[in-house]
């Protein structure tokens, strides 16, 4: 098969091509007229094509049937594989929803040979127009062929991760100084959301590392250009690491902080109702229905009854604000 030659497809499943496209020495060509040059590629981008839509593109390049299924399934783990002469590369791209504090996850999954590559994408935030522009005002960078074209995706994917700790970052920032803030609004479960999202994203991110590490190590063209990726995946790893690390302490601050609220409440129900119980008791006893009882007739008697629950009820008063109770 040569580098110019694009699979039939009908005109139903053109719909699914975002954008085909053929490069030579770093430029884009018409198809038609070229000869086919060692230094050519194609470049086909699918957007969630079904089984039928991709069986042409799979059928003229000659991809792995379990490669095809998970390109067309998605709901993949990220990972790096070798089918023969083919490289496919599943990605997770990430972006953050700030208003709804969720990150949203798509993929991307590429076939890399010789002379092509097939990238298809599922999701909102996976489309790579952006990305193939860029390349394609950088001829001297797409010259390098199909590989070049793999480290704008991961780079681009890398940078969008940065972009959404940013979001992250700002969330996280809020969570610490509402948990040690004077309001009694217990954030358990926003905190707790969070946690999730994050877990999720570093599902994401994580198991790029081994197969970034591998891919720079065995690549000597682009091997500078992978390995700063690489790093920029290590340091999104570490911060989201230390994303949920932060989050834990959050939280359990956060449980602390509603325990000692909920000691404060007894301690303070405590205290009124000690209060509340010398007048009541008082009110009780010179209320049971006996004729001999001690200045029952004594003109003063009720005005003694209430002083004493007024000097009784300020003296516990006093005591339990001293104590700290109320």
């Amino acid at each position: 098969m040569e580098a110019g030659d694009l699979p039939r497809l009908s005109g139903q499943h053109q719909a699914v091509i975002v954008d085909c496209a053929v490069y030579e020495h770093g430029k884009r060509v018409d198809p038609d007229a070229y000869g086919n040059g060692p230094d050519s590629f194609v470049w086909i981008g699918l957007n969630a094509p079904t089984e039928d839509e991709f069986a042409d593109v799979a059928a003229e390049y000659d991809l792995h049937p379990l490669a095809v299924e998970d390109a067309i399934h998605a709901h993949q783990r990220p990972k790096f594989e070798t089918y023969g002469d083919t490289l496919f590369v599943v990605l997770k791209t990430a972006v953050y929803k700030d208003r709804l504090e969720i990150v949203e996850l798509g993929e991307i999954m590429l076939f890399v040979g010789e002379r092509f590559v097939v990238s298809v994408r599922h999701g909102e935030h996976s489309a790579l127009g952006d990305t193939r522009r860029a390349l394609e005002a950088d001829p001297d960078r797409l010259a390098l062929g199909p590989h070049a074209v793999l480290h704008a995706v991961l780079d681009r994917v890398v940078d969008d991760y940065e972009r959404v700790l940013e979001g992250l970052d700002n969330d996280i920032d809020q969570i610490e100084h509402e948990v040690f803030s004077t309001d009694r609004i217990d954030r358990s479960e926003r905190i707790f959301r969070l946690k999730r999202e994050i877990l999720d994203f570093r599902r994401a991110v994580q198991p790029l590392v081994e197969p970034l590490r591998a891919l720079q190590t065995g690549h000597p063209t682009l091997g500078a250009e992978l390995r700063d990726v690489l790093d920029h995946t290590l340091r999104v790893v570490d911060r989201v690491e230390n994303h949920d690390s932060i989050l834990s302490d959050a939280l359990n601050a956060n449980l602390a902080q509603v325990g000692v609220r909920q000691n404060e409440d007894m301690r303070k129900i405590s205290a009124w109702v000690a209060i509340a119980a010398v007048p009541t008791m008082i009110a009780g006893i010179y209320g049971m229905n006996f004729e001999h009882m001690p200045e029952l007739g004594w003109r003063w008697g009720y005005a003694l009854a209430l002083g004493l629950m007024a000097t009784s009820c300020t003296s516990l008063y006093l005591t339990f604000k001293r104590r700290g109770w109320l």
